[in-house]
């Protein structure tokens, strides 16, 4: 499971004092936390905590390469501040993320290019989220079929199907299990399929539950990559159990700490 910690965002209260603080260290102990836990990338994200979102970027991406080896996750809808966190980060980066219409597709195709970066694309375009399985593989097969044209190799191609909060479309989370089967056949090696866990909770009474319940069914189905909270245990626990029981590692006494090493 490629767990993407989600903590390093400026829409928590911590995080945006310390960017308009410029103070590193809330923002260098989430990176090590979150490493702790097991977290394969962290998710860098300015949020609404400073106007200047570029400079922002490039300190959050230095501060916490400072402090971990873990790989980042470079997310922003603002191209201009992608380019800066890549331009910032040493490693080799996941950029988060890009809509899947074609023109946009193709910038973002050339920008992981000239990074050697993963790319995560969301399954919608000029028409919306879909409320659909069909119209969610169409993205994600547009999408794989570029990235093999532009000699992109699929095995860092992310395809996040847009998960919806269940108390407002129930019927989403068949859609998505449906959609994720499909999606991991579009081409060899087979794209990862992501998704942001907290948005099927959203405005719940049970979040943490839900979350993950969601996560384990959606395991099951084919996905292995997702942005979370990993300094949530329960949730962790839940997540490395299931791929140890999809034969994913190897079952010991210690599978929870191992996995975590």
């Amino acid at each position: 499971m490629i767990a993407v910690g989600e903590r390093i965002n400026g829409m928590y209260s911590d995080v945006k004092k310390a960017i308009q603080k410029s103070d590193p260290v809330p923002i260098q102990e989430l990176a090590k936390r979150q490493t702790e836990a097991g977290a394969t990338f962290l998710d860098i994200n300015v949020g609404p905590a400073a106007a200047d979102k570029v400079a922002a970027m490039r300190w959050l991406v230095e501060v916490t390469q400072d402090a971990v080896d873990t790989p980042l996750s470079i997310d922003s809808q603002t191209f201009d501040v992608v380019r800066a966190g890549l331009e910032a980060y040493n490693g080799k980066a996941l950029i988060n993320s890009t809509k899947g219409d074609a023109e946009l597709l193709q910038k973002y195709f050339d920008l992981a290019g000239e990074f050697d970066a993963s790319l995560v694309v969301l399954t919608m375009d000029e028409r919306g989220v879909p409320a659909n399985t069909d119209t969610r593989v169409e993205i994600a097969a547009t999408a794989a079929t570029m990235a093999m044209e532009a000699g992109f190799n699929t095995d860092r191609l992310y395809i996040d199907p847009i998960v919806l909060p269940v108390n407002v479309a129930q019927d989403q989370p068949r859609c998505i299990f449906e959609a994720i089967d499909q999606i991991k056949i579009l081409s060899d090696p087979p794209p990862h399929v992501i998704v942001g866990l907290s948005n099927i909770s959203q405005s719940t009474k049970e979040r943490e539950l839900i979350n993950r319940t969601f996560l384990v069914m959606a395991i099951a189905a084919g996905l292995d990559a997702a942005i979370m909270d990993v300094l949530d245990d329960d949730l962790m626990e839940a997540a490395i159990t299931a791929d140890m029981i999809l034969n994913k590692h190897i079952y010991c006494d210690s599978f929870l700490k191992a996995y975590r090493k």
